[in-house]
């Protein structure tokens, strides 16, 4: 499985958004007043404040057609369909991304430590993955719907 990781130390507090995520080196960097701009405000929210949606809420939780799964921030292909799964959280759940699709870095918030998932183009929070998959990776992708948009195949 090919990921990409990004580990970056805690931008300052000073630096939020755009300016934080383009001193980390996305290829894809708009200003905050861009974001707000091409984004609804549960996108925004998620994909550019780290929020996250409520569960069972997001219409891609039941979309089980063959296709791919993009950010819905910069429109990158992020997962294949065939690798969704029913995890039972609430939220679309997938075994792997596709290659090059999306990148890691450690999320201490909350008082625990979690892997948090973003897009390699844009740095949109996706949502986290976790050891508790099914095979072949034995990993749950556990991602935001707001923060993606279907293309059936």
């Amino acid at each position: 499985m090919s990921r990409l990781l990004f580990m970056t130390a805690a931008a300052p507090l000073a630096l939020h958004g755009a300016a934080a995520r383009a001193r980390e080196g996305f290829p894809l960097v708009r200003s905050e007043d861009e974001w707000r701009r091409l984004l609804s405000p549960a996108q925004y929210d998620v994909l550019r404040r780290k929020g996250t949606e409520r569960a069972f809420t997001s219409p891609l939780l039941n979309e089980h057609r063959k296709g791919i799964f993009a950010c819905a921030g910069c429109d990158l292909g992020l997962f294949d369909a065939g690798t969704k799964f029913e995890s039972g959280t609430g939220w679309p759940s997938f075994w792997q991304p596709l290659p090059e699709a999306v990148g890691t870095e450690t999320d201490n918030s909350y008082f625990m430590i979690r892997t948090e998932v973003h897009c390699s183009r844009c740095g949109g929070h996706l949502g986290h993955v976790f050891d508790d998959g099914p095979p072949p990776t034995g990993l749950r992708y556990c991602m935001n719907g707001v923060a993606m948009t279907f293309h059936p195949a």
